[in-house]
């Protein structure tokens, strides 16, 4: 979230500063001609302000583009090591779970205010005859 924040300010910035080319001095001759030399007249968009907001565009695309090609999100530094497998409601707030964690699966039962492990699930070596 700081990268984006930072990215926006950095992108900004020339917003802010104006341009040399916008700024224009004129002589001052006699009183009675201040005044009468006419403004530079608006001309709507600015080019700079166009290409900042397609940078910042560009910028967001990517990130957005990166976030959802990457299974792990925006960090992608560490892999995830837990996830839902399945979950099944029973009602009024009410869950059974399967949850995984670094390929170990547990059930849990799920209600307000409460998580149970109501038992590990493994691979049993052990076979009943």
């Amino acid at each position: 979230m700081r990268r984006i924040v930072l990215l926006v300010a950095v992108l900004l910035l020339p917003l802010s500063v104006s341009r040399a080319e916008d700024r224009v001095i004129y002589p001052r001759t006699s009183g009675a001609a201040v005044g009468l030399v006419p403004e530079k007249p608006a001309t709507g968009v600015s080019p700079m302000l166009l290409v900042s907001a397609l940078i910042a565009a560009a910028a967001g695309g990517w990130l957005l583009w990166r976030q959802r090609r990457s299974p792990h999100g925006i960090t992608g530094s560490q892999a995830r090591k837990l996830s839902v497998a399945e979950s099944r409601p029973l009602g009024n707030r009410q869950y059974l779970v399967v949850a995984d964690y670094e390929g170990k699966k547990f059930l849990l039962g799920v209600c307000p205010g409460r998580i149970d492990l109501l038992s590990p699930i493994g691979d049993d070596s052990r076979t009943t005859p």
